[in-house]
């Protein structure tokens, strides 16, 4: 048996010397060391064997094993390092090489200008409100009723709002006032917040309106507040935003849920005020609407109005950017044309 021990150890042996890869190796590993290889049947046969040439011949056994296990793993090393140098070298990259140029993505101009926005109102005092308050599929209740929006008002009709089939009175919100019901309801004053968000209307489209927009919002509510602080607030954002030298001017207008109200309309940057197609010929262009918080709204909120007083204000994101650039046809926000989007 220490025979054909030794005939098998000089086989493997043999076939190592011949190997001329890797997958060779494993072969020879398989033919001779496997759970069904050449030395394990060997061993198989021991117990037929005295108790003292088992000693003998398993020692034997084991040693040829180890043997050869080393030789294997060292013949294994070596084709490794050979097949890996190889790899390597044909791998090889040129590290001074220039690199290619690939084109980053960029943040689209009407994220830009909430950004814009939003900073200038952290600078006045004024928090974003949490997304809970603020959820794009609304009900008739937050963004109309609590609103002062009397049940026959025609904002509530088909024909200008986005109703939806998920249940009776669910909508795609024209506004986001719903923030500002809702922060009322939970946060006691003094209240300063700010609303962002997609609101939905059900517009014909045209190069000043569209029927997806975004939209910012705004509610201060503390003691005192008058409609010199509103002028002051607006007076403000205006001059960080669009500068000193830009020509506004407030008029009065009304809404349900303020009284009195107004609105804050911009000089028309394409024509300078001489009127264009973009300003339907007027020569400003509406940016906002604002006023102080209706004292019905106030009490439906369970605020106090005998002890508090507040403004509220809205403002389309695709009208200042639009005011801001010069951009004439609000459709080309949503065009995704990058000779548009690449300026920015």
């Amino acid at each position: 048996m220490k025979e054909q021990l030794q005939k098998i150890y000089d086989a493997a042996k043999a076939d190592l010397q011949k190997a001329n890869s890797i997958s060779d190796i494993e072969d020879v590993k398989l033919k001779y060391l496997s759970r069904k290889g050449e030395l394990n049947s060997i061993k198989k046969n021991l117990k037929d064997l005295s108790d003292e040439d088992k000693r003998i011949v398993g020692a034997f056994a084991n040693e040829v094993a180890n043997n050869l296990e080393t030789e294997v793993k060292a013949k294994y090393d070596e084709f490794y390092k050979k097949e890996l140098d190889e790899k390597l070298k044909k791998e090889k990259i040129d590290v001074t090489l220039s690199g290619k140029y690939v084109q980053m993505g960029h943040v689209h101009p009407i994220t830009q200008t909430i950004n814009e926005i939003t900073d200038i109102f952290h600078t006045l005092g004024f928090s974003v409100a949490p997304d809970k308050h603020s959820p794009e599929v609304e009900t008739e209740y937050f963004n109309f009723d609590m609103l002062n929006f009397p049940q026959d008002h025609p904002a509530k009709d088909m024909q200008d709002t986005f109703y939806t089939t998920v249940a009776p009175h669910v909508l795609l919100r024209s506004q986001t006032s719903g923030a500002q019901v809702r922060t009322m309801a939970d946060t006691k004053p003094p209240i300063r917040i700010i609303a962002p968000g997609r609101v939905y209307r059900n517009e014909n489209i045209n190069s000043r309106k569209n029927n997806f927009f975004h939209q910012i919002e705004g509610l201060y509510i503390d003691k005192n507040v008058t409609m010199a602080d509103l002028k002051g607030v607006m007076n403000e954002f205006l001059r960080l935003y669009f500068g000193a030298s830009r020509p506004t001017r407030f008029r009065s207008s009304f809404f349900p849920f303020t009284e009195p109200s107004v609105e804050i309309d911009v000089e028309c940057i394409m024509c300078k005020g001489k009127g264009c197609r973009t300003c339907s010929g007027t020569g400003w262009l509406e940016i906002l609407g604002a006023g102080m918080v209706d004292v019905n709204v106030l009490k439906d909120s369970n605020i106090d109005p005998e002890v508090y007083t507040g403004f509220a204000f809205g403002m389309g994101v695709e009208r200042l950017a639009m005011l801001k650039y010069a951009i004439d046809d609000i459709r080309l926000f949503f065009s995704n044309d990058e000779r548009f989007l690449n300026q920015f």
